[in-house]
């Protein structure tokens, strides 16, 4: 019988970082399709509006540096910073706000630091965090999901109206709201339990209607990302891992005054964080125990903002600290070389 199998060595076939980036943004389809579903045409036009953008300031910025137009702009690194903004932007989000994340998301924190690969902090997660800093009105107010209460939706007319002519009348429609997990941030702090503010129509099965779709859409691609090796699976097992840990610490402890593990992991941006946002080859760890202690150290720090903090949901906080002190921690856990005494 023979095989098709050839001798050794075998060699690898070469995985272009073009290649990579186009991965995660198919990974990507189902959670922003449920985003879609649940809220709105504005998922979509974020998503086109923040393509264009990163696209624009990514021609700029390397015409600015001399940088061949072609090879760097195929590599779709621009694309994938633009769709992390846009999926963690509210969907009638007003276009400036995503237009001006997602310049600073390229131009300060990519290519002032040297473009692909030398910038140390993720990107997206900078833009985000000083959008969410400068216009906290805007960057916390989200239209109710499709399916709870009267939600109104919006055809795709109404939304462009909304989203380039002015998003002031919005409250006043009563078209938007909170997210889950402000609603439980605030309702705690008027003395309302867990089980009480979780009966309410905002909530789902395991955490936010409709949120709970979004994050099983990440999910799924995420674990696709890691069957195909694209993603390392330790830093997602290490961030969930970490959140549910001091979830449920707290959550033993009181359960009416914190909420069980479960609702964490599915809440917020902990899932879509957990396989797209903290796996950045270029801000994370690379070593293999690094990179549990990293996600670690991402999901416990969430938690400790959700809690304690100064905002609903910490993800790119905690991201961004924990990309200050991924160089310390690949330090200490370089792998023992073959061969050599262990320590």
């Amino acid at each position: 019988m023979r095989f098709k199998t050839a001798t050794s060595p075998h060699i690898l076939r070469e995985t272009g970082v073009g290649q990579v980036m186009r991965r995660v943004l198919y990974a990507m389809a189902p959670g922003i399709a449920a985003l879609a579903w649940f809220f709105g045409w504005g998922v979509l036009v974020n998503l086109t509006l923040a393509t264009v953008v990163a696209l624009v300031a990514e021609t700029l910025m390397l015409a600015a540096r001399g940088k061949p137009l072609a090879l760097h702009l195929g590599d779709c690194s621009a694309v994938v910073t633009a769709w992390l903004l846009a999926a963690a932007l509210p969907s009638l989000a007003p276009w400036w706000l995503t237009a001006l994340g997602v310049a600073f998301a390229i131009v300060v924190a990519k290519h002032l630091y040297g473009g692909l690969g030398y910038n140390p902090f993720n990107p997206a997660m900078v833009g985000y965090v000083v959008l969410l800093i400068s216009f906290p009105r805007e960057m916390s107010t989200w239209p109710i999901p499709h399916g709870v209460g009267q939600a109104h939706v919006l055809g795709l007319p109404d939304t462009l109206e909304i989203v380039f002519g002015g998003a002031g009348r919005l409250v006043a429609d009563g078209l938007t709201g909170a997210t889950p997990l402000d609603v439980l941030r605030t309702q705690l702090g008027l003395g309302l339990t867990v089980a009480e503010i979780r009966n309410g129509p905002m909530f789902g099965i395991v955490s936010g209607s409709g949120w709970e779709w979004a994050a099983l859409g990440f999910l799924a691609g995420g674990l696709w990302l890691v069957y195909i090796r694209a993603a390392d699976w330790r830093i997602p097992a290490g961030m969930l891992g970490g959140l549910a840990a001091i979830a449920t610490v707290f959550y033993l402890v009181d359960p009416q005054r914190y909420a069980p593990p479960w609702f964490h992991v599915w809440s917020g941006a902990a899932i879509f964080g957990a396989f797209f946002i903290a796996t950045d080859p270029v801000t994370a760890s690379t070593t293999p125990r690094g990179r549990l202690i990293y996600g670690a150290g991402i999901g416990v720090l969430v938690y400790i903002i959700r809690a304690f903090g100064g905002y609903p949901d910490g993800v790119a906080f905690a991201v961004l600290l924990m990309n200050i002190a991924a160089p310390t921690i690949d330090l200490y856990t370089q792998p023992r070389v073959f061969g050599a005494r262990g320590r």
